[in-house]
Order: structure tokens, then C-alpha cells, then sequence
């Protein structure tokens, strides 16, 4: 029987109500006190007029048929609590990325068609002037924080609003086709919103199997399994903006985990991630690759903190380099690296974990329903062939890409009868089961956990008056994995000083978007259709190094 996930947190929280479900900052919640948050939350939605979802069934794959909530907030107790409200008042909660200027965060909220906007305090002035443009607004629910801005006029207080809202269980029934939407971009260009089944994300990515990996089919399951397990201490480190970090809570609390918040959230911080460690009694963290785990050893070699606790480290969202997994292993030399590898358009896809015991340098295997696609995606590989080929996913995976059937057909192919997600990894299959990477086939940039798209950094840029052209690509970073590297050519007669011309992006971008470099060039060199030569754009990048 397939599970919503509002309905499976209710029934973990009724089994142990007492139990730490979240600890932030000088705040801690009991799965009791959360779950009557949650409720609370999801009664203020119906109040103020959240609808009732279309019938999945009458809907292709790429619509969503659902009221969209869009969580434009830092981490926090109130990130979870909303999330998790919303579904329960079946509703579909939708990220956005906090960093976002106005002109990003106009395309975003038209583009997910959101009727509710959740936001911290500090950027009421941004939503302020973005407002009149979106068509689908309904309401605004602001939380406070230390900007003390005021709040905006018609906008909820989160606090208020909950308090004044019932505490019972919302009088609607949610079922497991009601959606789970992650914003990405990836293989996509512009951010696009990916459709999942909560039913299926549970099963994929959110803790939804027994531990001989079949998938639970009895919901007292989950509670009995809450009830008896040893309980481990979670801290996610990357923004709740982010599917990894988002994964990892839900999937904690699906086991009756409990899961702390850095006290810090404005920015990554790997002193203020030690002293958690220390003071809560940390079991597991989650790292998003080198741009995290370099800082970290840092940190930890100046020896501040105990890490006794420690047991786990979990990667997700970049690579971890061997040599960095390495140092890490000879410093916790008790702990396991657990190196996995997914997407939003298909969740995890293959795991790699290393030890004090084993070689960090062994391979990524394949997990689950994963596969290799022939290059011409008309049939599965088999282990050892020499053929370069796609890496995907079959059983549960998403609907499609909200509002896009094109980009839907193209990474949801169905081959032999068969659905596929393929989110654009090239890979061999290797004799023994494990996985050769050969990186994506998309002009996006993973810059120290953060997609980057090609596209949008280039329209930044050519919006200067003296840029002809423009193509971006990326060179490896030993501080961000990857960084950003634009290539320029200049209208006739003109020259351009780089400084300026990435400060005159920088106000349609969100500075973590920036070149990291400008090289100027006589020309950008395209194809003869007129598209841009990639290949071409990262061997400069890389020769500029």
C-alpha cells in the first residue's frame, strides 16, 4: 500500500510523541509538539484558502493539479514545519533558493504558479517589489527573524498564525498521488520544478524500505520500526533550498531520528558545525564535497571540539575528492563516508562508502533500480561493456517537469514498455558492478554544492552594452569543486574592464552565480547552426587556469 507523507509523520509522531524530533538554536521540539505545528500550519493554509487538488489521474504528468506553497526561507524550524504542514493540507510545498535576486525570484514564483509565499522577515523588501508581477499570488505569511523588518501589509505573522490556528489533524484526506515538487535546474537550463508521486519520492529517496530494501506496505511499519530503533542524531548541513538537505531530514524523521539546525544559517560555517557536533552529541553530518569538507578538516585540525560522537558522513550534491575523503578518514578515523549520488529527477542512483578499512578511491555501485542506457538510450548495458553510456532509473521516479512536456519526453523516456528517468550522467559499467563517471552532458556548473546554469549567466552578462558575445563554462576549483568562467567578446571598438562588467551582472544575478574569471577573446566560437561550442568554452576555461 502506498503512503502520503503527511500521513506517515503523523502516525511516527503519535508513536513517540515525547521522543526530540528537532533542536534549533535554544529550541527543541517533541514529535508531539512539531506534529501539532504542522497541523497548525496546515489549518492556516485551509483558512485562508488552500484548494483541493485535482484528481492525479485526469492530469499528464507534467501538471501538477495542486495548490503551491513556496518556501522562500533559511533554515529553521519553520522551513520543516511549513513543509510538512503544507503537504498536510495537500498542498505542495516548492523551494526557492534564498540567494535569488528579484529579477530570479520573479521567474521562480510565476513559474511555479505560487499561490502562498513563506518568507523570513529579511526579505520582505525583495518580495515587496516583485509582487504586482506575479499573477497567481494569494497570500503572504512572514516569519520573523533579527531583521525586524515589518511586516509586509496583508501578510500573516507566521507565529501569530499558527496560534490562532486549530491543532487538530486538518479535516482532509491526503492521498499518495499528492505531489512532492523540487526546483532544479540540471540538465534543464532555467530552474524547472520536478513532479514526484509523495508515494514514490518515500520509496526512492525518504526511507519508505525495510532494511532487506523491499518497501514497506503496512504504515504501523513505520511506527513500530520508530519505536524500537536506536536513535541517531542528525545535522544536515546545505540549505533546506536543497533536495540533499530536505532528503536527509524527512528520511531521518521516517526512522524516528532527530535532526539539528546549525545555529548559523546565513552562511556555511564549519566552527559553528563543530561545536553542534559536540554539544548535541552528533552522530551523523551531511557535506556537500570538497567546497564542505576542505573547511571542515580545517576546523577540525584546530582541535576545539570532540567528535567522539561522530560515526557518519554523508555527501551528496558534489563529489568528494579521494584525497579529501582520505584526510577525513585519518583524522575520524572511526567514521564511514557515504558518498551518494542522485538527482532530483530520479534520486539516488549509486553509492560509494568508504572507510578507515577500505580505499577511498574505490568506485561509485549502481543502487537500486538504476541502469546504464545504451548512448542511443534504446536498451540497458550490460557490466563490462566499453560503451559510454547514460545512467538511469526505472520503478519510482517523477511524473515529469511541471508545465514542460518537451523536457518531460526527454529525460522521462519510456523504452521497451519501460519508464526511465534519465537526469543526463555519463558513465561506463564496469565487470564488477561499479560505476566509471564521466560527468554530465549539460552546460550546468556544480560550484560548491550549487547548480549553476550556463544560460542564465550568460543573459546576465550580455545585458552590458559593450558585450558582443558570450559563452560560460567552468574550470576545477580546489576551494569550490568547480567554478565559474565567462568568455567575452566585445562589441567593435570596445573595451571592457571585467570588474565592472561582473558587477553590472550582479544585479540580475545572486553573487554565487558570478565568474570567478573573465577572459576576453577576439571571438566566442559557435557551431555552424549558431549554437555554442561547449567544448570549445571549457578547454579555454581550463587553459586559463
Amino acid at each position: 500500500m502506498p503512503f502520503n507523507l503527511a500521513t506517515v509523520h503523523d502516525r511516527i509522531a503519535k508513536a513517540i510523541p515525547d521522543r526530540t524530533s528537532l533542536i534549533f538554536r535554544n529550541r527543541k521540539f517533541s514529535y508531539g509538539e512539531l506534529n501539532e505545528r504542522t497541523n497548525r500550519f496546515a489549518n492556516l493554509l485551509m483558512d485562508i484558502g488552500v484548494r483541493t487538488p485535482q484528481d492525479r489521474q485526469t492530469l499528464p504528468g507534467y501538471k501538477s493539479g495542486q495548490d503551491h506553497v513556496a518556501l522562500y526561507l533559511q533554515n529553521g524550524n519553520e522551513y520543516l514545519e511549513s513543509m510538512v504542514g503544507a503537504m498536510k493540507a495537500r498542498a505542495a510545498p516548492i523551494n526557492v533558493n534564498y540567494r535569488y535576486v528579484a529579477d530570479e525570484l520573479r521567474y521562480l514564483l510565476t513559474n511555479s504558479e505560487t499561490r502562498f509565499l513563506v518568507y523570513h522577515a529579511r526579505y520582505a523588501p525583495v518580495v515587496a517589489t516583485i509582487l504586482t508581477d506575479i499573477p497567481h499570488q494569494k497570500a503572504l505569511i512572514q516569519v520573523a527573524d533579527e531583521s525586524n523588518s515589518p511586516l509586509l501589509d496583508g501578510a500573516i505573522d507566521y507565529e501569530a498564525g499558527l496560534m490562532a490556528a486549530s491543532p487538530q489533524t486538518p479535516d482532509c484526506d491526503p492521498s499518495p498521488d499528492d505531489l512532492y515538487i523540487l526546483y532544479t535546474g540540471g540538465t534543464t537550463g532555467l530552474p524547472k520544478g520536478v513532479l514526484w508521486r509523495q508515494a514514490d519520492i518515500l520509496a526512492s529517496a525518504l526511507g519508505a524500505r525495510r532494511k532487506d530494501g523491499e518497501i514497506m506496505t503496512d504504515l504501523e511499519e513505520f511506527a513500530d520500526r520508530a519505536k524500537t530503533i536506536k536513535v541517531q542524531t542528525y545535522l544536515p548541513t546545505p540549505p533546506f533550498m536543497h533536495g540533499t538537505a530536505q532528503w536527509i531530514s524527512l528520511s531521518a524523521w521516517h526512522n524516528g531520528h532527530t535532526i539539528v539546525i546549525q545555529d548559523e544559517v546565513h552562511r556555511y560555517n564549519p566552527d559553528d558545525l563543530l561545536r553542534n557536533i559536540d554539544r548535541h552529541q552528533i552522530n551523523i553530518i551531511s557535506l556537500v564535497g570538497d567546497a564542505f569538507a576542505n573547511p571542515f578538516l580545517t576546523a577540525l585540525n584546530a582541535g576545539q571540539y570532540s567528535t567522539a560522537s561522530l560515526t557518519h558522513i554523508l555527501n551528496g550534491g558534489a563529489g568528494m575528492s579521494p584525497s579529501v575523503k582520505g584526510a577525513l578518514l585519518d583524522r575520524l578515523d572511526s567514521i564511514k563516508i557515504v558518498d551518494t549520488i542522485g538527482s532530483s529527477e530520479a534520486g539516488p542512483l549509486a553509492r560509494q562508502t568508504a572507510s578507515s578499512t577500505s580505499s577511498p578511491r574505490t568506485r561509485p555501485a549502481r543502487i537500486g533500480d538504476s541502469f546504464v542506457l545504451t548512448a542511443d538510450k534504446s536498451r540497458r548495458l550490460e557490466a563490462g561493456s566499453e560503451e559510454l553510456g547514460w545512467l538511469a532509473k526505472t520503478g519510482h521516479v517523477p511524473l515529469g517537469y511541471l508545465n514542460d512536456p518537451e523536457k518531460t519526453a526527454d529525460t522521462f523516456p519510456t523504452i521497451d514498455g519501460v519508464r526511465y528517468s534519465v537526469p543526463g550522467d555519463r558513465v561506463r559499467l564496469l565487470h564488477d558492478g561499479q560505476l566509471d563517471f564521466y560527468g554530465r552532458d549539460s552546460s550546468s556548473i556544480n560550484s560548491g554544492g550549487e547548480k549553476i546554469f550556463a544560460e542564465e549567466v550568460e543573459q546576465a552578462l550580455a545585458r552590458h552594452p559593450s558585450v558582443a558575445d558570450v559563452l560560460v563554462s567552468w574550470r576545477p576549483s580546489d576551494r569550490w569543486g568547480q567554478e565559474v568562467v565567462a568568455l567575452v567578446a566585445t562589441a567593435a571598438g570596445e573595451t571592457i574592464d571585467p570588474k565592472q562588467l561582473t558587477d553590472h551582472a550582479g544585479q540580475y544575478l545572486a553573487r554565487y552565480k558570478l565568474p570567478k574569471a573573465i577572459i576576453i577573446v577576439d571571438k566566442v566560437q559557435r557551431h555552424d547552426n549558431g549554437k555554442p561550442d561547449y567544448v570549445w568554452a571549457k578547454s579555454m576555461a581550463t587553459k586559463a587556469a
